[in-house]
């Protein structure tokens, strides 16, 4: 048996629970999805992915989705038929040991973990080793992170999670909406080529699309991602361009969720705009989450309507042209009317519907801590 390097701080537990035969170890096919098997796998201390054919790479891509989305810190084992020049892809992708079924390879095993003896170094493509990740997923670590940035402003949790934490690996998720304005400044004065992701639906307002445009060459943000729906999704799914009226939930599936699921993986860390004031599920919300094993940062989660339009008028930023028309949260414009008088921000999002959010944030899983 190769036995791959591991974080001995983050996994000790993990492997004590092994070593002693505690704990439930569960074995599934290196074919099987992702999503079912993380619902398979919850609470166990070692999962082996089994490969049946060391030409299947399925079981790769299953061990970094259950690392990587589904959160999981246990132990990883990759078992059935592999080969040692499988050593180092097998580290980088978050395996901890590998059993193999094939005999007679003992001596070309041993090579290889001689040559690898150094697991999860990362790689030329600059994608974050495995221990960073393994690094960030203990609750304990959310929790001291939330500690930290408790006393710190908005630009200070920024620049820490832009320079320190999250290196290279993080992006800004941005409506360029109301008040969008107000965290693209300061990223701007932090560092300008951070990746601001923007969700074009397709369904936006003019407004919008034109606002994007001109704050982002104001502010001199120099690294937009604009991501937009599957055209052939679109095309079998609202086909008569009425879906947000029929299921707005699946709308908002198609035109932002599945989209922006397509582009996470390039990043460890999303930067929100979101705010407790905002109301609903938004007033519990922490400065630090993790959502499907992924890291949203909210620094502007404490702010309030009067430090918002403060900012707005200290650096005389431009507002959305839309909001001086009663639009205080802009999204898609089927969906979105302006505020009444006695409405809170989000009031004129989904008017008549109990829906509230988009999903983008409010997958199936979400682990918080203060």
């Amino acid at each position: 048996m190769l036995q791959l390097e591991r974080n001995p701080k983050a996994r000790k537990l993990v492997d004590a629970q092994v070593e002693a035969g505690g704990g439930r170890i569960v074995e599934i096919p290196g074919e099987a999805d992702w999503r079912e098997a993380a619902d398979e796998i919850r609470g166990a201390v070692q999962v082996d992915i089994r490969f049946a054919s060391f030409k299947d790479g399925r079981g790769f891509s299953l061990a970094a989705l259950l690392r990587e989305r589904a959160g999981f810190t246990g132990k990883l084992r990759a078992v059935g038929d592999l080969i040692p020049d499988q050593a180092l892809h097998l580290k980088r992708v978050g395996f901890d040991d590998v059993a193999p079924d094939t005999d007679g390879l003992e001596a070309d095993w041993a090579r290889a973990r001689a040559r690898f003896s150094h697991a999860y170094q990362p790689a030329q493509d600059k994608r974050t080793p495995v221990f960073r990740h393994r690094q960030a997923k203990p609750q304990d670590n959310l929790a001291a992170l939330n500690a930290r940035y408790r006393g710190l402003s908005a630009e200070e949790i920024l620049r820490d999670a832009i320079e320190n934490e999250w290196v290279g690996k993080i992006a800004v998720l941005s409506s360029f909406g109301a008040e969008a304005a107000v965290g693209l400044h300061m990223i701007a004065q932090i560092a300008p080529d951070t990746p601001v992701v923007f969700l074009d639906t397709g369904r936006l307002f003019a407004q919008t699309e034109q606002y994007q445009q001109a704050l982002s060459e104001q502010l001199g943000l120099t690294n937009i991602r604009v991501l937009t729906p599957d055209s052939a999704e679109a095309a079998e799914e609202d086909h008569d361009d009425r879906l947000w009226q029929r299921d707005p939930d699946a709308c908002c599936a198609l035109r932002k969720v599945r989209p922006l699921d397509r582009a996470i993986g390039d990043y460890d860390a999303l930067i929100t705009g979101r705010k407790r004031f905002h109301g609903g599920e938004r007033m519990a919300l922490p400065v630090v989450e993790r959502i499907d094993g992924r890291i949203r940062v909210n620094p502007l989660a404490s702010w309030d309507a009067e430090a918002v339009n403060a900012y707005f008028k200290r650096f005389d930023l431009p507002r959305h042209p839309l909001s001086d028309m009663g639009y205080a949260s802009i999204g898609c414009w089927p969906c979105t009317a302006p505020v009444q008088d006695d409405g809170d921000v989000r009031s004129g999002r989904w008017q008549g519907r109990d829906k509230t959010e988009c999903g983008i944030h409010a997958p199936a899983q979400r682990i918080a801590a203060e």
